[in-house]
C-alpha cells in the first residue's frame, strides 16, 4: 500500500503549479468579471503538454494514467483559478476517452493529436432538459442515410460550446421500443461542430462566466459515418468508459478550490487583527478551518484510491462516486467556511473567497446529483434495493 507520490508524480505536481502561479488571482477576477474565456491560460497548458496526459505516446500523449491527471486537476484548482481554469481543459483530458478506448487507428491518429495540441477545444453533449440523469431515454435521434447520419435533437448545460471545434455528441440510433433494454440503441459520435445546423444559446448562471455553458438546437444536422465511435448502439456503453475518470477529475478539481479556499483563509486570518489580536488566534476560527483541513484531505485520499483503481482496471465506479460525493461536500464546507472566516469582506470580489463559494457548487451538482450518489452507493456497496 502506496501513501507517497512517487518522484515523478511531485515533479508534475509542481511543474503544474509552476505554470498555473503565472496566472495570479488578479488574472482569473478580471476573467470571472469580463466573461472572456482564459486562452492564455489554456494556450499554456497545451503548449506544455498537459492537456496530453493521458493520451496514448503513439499519438502524441504522455501516457500516463488518471492518478497523474487527477494531480495536475487538483494543482490546477489550487492555484488560484478554481473551477474556471479547471473547466477550460477539464472535457479536453478526460472527454476523449472513448476514442482512445474504442476509436480505430485512424480516428486516433486523426482525433487526438489536434486536441493534445491546444489547437483544437472539444465539448461533451449527453444532457437533455427533459431526461437529466436518465440517459437511455435520450430523444435526440441520429437516422442511418446511407454515408451519414441526420441528427435532429436538444441538449443543455454544454460547456464550452460557444469555443469548441469539436463534439462527443450521444444519440439514439435505434428507437428505445426497438431494443431489449434501454441502454442499448445509442451511438456515440465524434466531429466537427457544424454551426450552420446547431443554434447554440449561451445559459446565464451564478458562477464560472468565462466558461460558457449552453443548449443546443440541432436540425437536420449531417454527421459522417467515419465520426461514428466504435459500433452503432453501444455508445452507452462507451461513455461510461469516461465516467469514472470524470468522476475521480471532478474530485480533484473540488478538493483543489477547497484547499485554495482554506490556505485563503488561513492567511485572512493570520493578518486581520481585531481587538488587538489576529482572529486567527481564536478557536472559534481556528477549528472550522482545521475540519476543513482535514475533510479534504480525507476526500483526496479517496480520490486517489479511485483513480488508483481505474489505473489498475479493477472495478472502480463506487471509490470513484464516492471521491466525488466526498471532495465536493468537503469543497463546499471549505469555500462557505472560507467566506465565512472573512466576514463582509468575504462577500467583496476583491477577497475573491465569494467566487470560490460560487464556483464549487460545480462540483456538488455536476455530472450527477449526491443524492444520486447516495442512491448509487446505498445499492452497489450495501446491497440494498434500487430506489429510483
Amino acid at each position: 500500500m502506496q501513501f507517497e507520490l512517487t518522484d515523478e508524480q511531485k515533479v508534475i505536481q509542481e511543474s503544474v503549479k509552476r505554470l498555473c502561479y503565472r496566472f495570479d488571482k488578479a488574472y482569473w477576477l478580471d476573467i470571472d468579471t469580463t466573461g472572456a474565456f482564459p486562452s492564455g491560460f489554456f494556450d499554456a497548458m497545451a503548449a506544455d503538454g498537459w492537456i496530453g496526459i493521458c493520451m496514448p505516446q503513439e499519438y502524441g500523449g504522455a501516457g500516463l494514467g488518471i492518478t497523474e491527471a487527477a494531480l495536475v486537476m487538483r494543482a490546477v484548482a489550487e492555484c488560484g483559478g478554481g473551477m474556471t481554469a479547471a473547466s477550460a481543459i477539464h472535457v479536453n483530458i478526460f472527454g476523449l476517452n472513448p476514442v482512445v478506448v474504442f476509436g480505430s487507428s485512424e480516428q486516433k491518429q486523426r482525433m487526438l493529436p489536434p486536441i493534445r495540441d491546444g489547437k483544437q477545444k472539444a465539448c461533451f453533449a449527453v444532457t437533455e432538459a427533459n431526461t437529466g440523469l436518465n440517459t437511455t431515454q435520450l430523444k435526440t435521434r441520429a437516422v442511418d442515410q446511407g454515408d451519414y447520419y441526420l441528427v435532429n435533437g436538444q441538449k443543455v448545460w454544454i460547456s464550452t460550446a460557444q469555443t469548441a471545434d469539436k463534439i462527443m455528441l450521444l444519440a439514439r440510433t435505434t428507437p428505445l421500443e426497438e431494443v431489449r433494454k434501454p441502454s442499448e440503441g445509442l451511438s456515440l459520435f465524434y466531429t466537427d461542430v457544424d454551426r450552420s445546423a446547431i443554434s447554440i444559446r449561451e445559459m446565464r448562471k451564478m458562477g464560472r462566466k468565462a466558461i460558457d455553458s449552453n443548449e443546443l438546437f440541432i436540425v437536420d444536422w449531417k454527421i459522417s459515418k467515419r465520426d461514428l465511435i466504435g459500433e452503432e448502439g453501444r455508445g452507452f456503453e462507451y461513455i461510461l468508459h469516461g465516467m469514472n475518470p470524470e468522476r475521480v477529475l471532478l474530485a480533484a478539481e473540488a478538493v483543489g478550490i477547497g484547499a485554495l479556499a482554506v490556505e485563503t483563509a488561513a492567511t485572512y486570518a493570520k493578518e486581520r487583527i481585531v481587538f488587538n489580536r489576529p482572529i486567527g488566534q481564536n478557536q472559534a476560527i481556528q477549528h472550522p478551518l482545521a475540519k476543513c483541513w482535514m475533510e479534504l484531505e480525507a476526500a483526496w485520499l479517496m480520490t486517489l484510491s479511485a483513480a488508483d483503481r481505474y489505473d489498475k482496471g479493477l472495478e472502480c465506479g463506487i471509490a470513484a462516486n464516492a471521491a466525488k460525493y466526498l471532495a465536493a461536500e468537503a469543497g463546499f464546507k471549505s469555500c462557505e467556511t472560507a467566506v465565512m472566516t472573512h466576514g463582509g469582506f468575504g462577500y467583496s470580489t476583491d477577497y475573491h473567497v465569494e467566487r470560490y463559494l460560487r464556483e464549487v457548487m460545480i462540483p456538488r451538482i455536476a455530472p450527477i446529483s449526491p443524492h444520486l450518489i447516495l442512491c448509487y452507493i446505498a445499492e452497489r456497496a450495501l446491497g440494498l434495493p434500487k430506489s429510483y
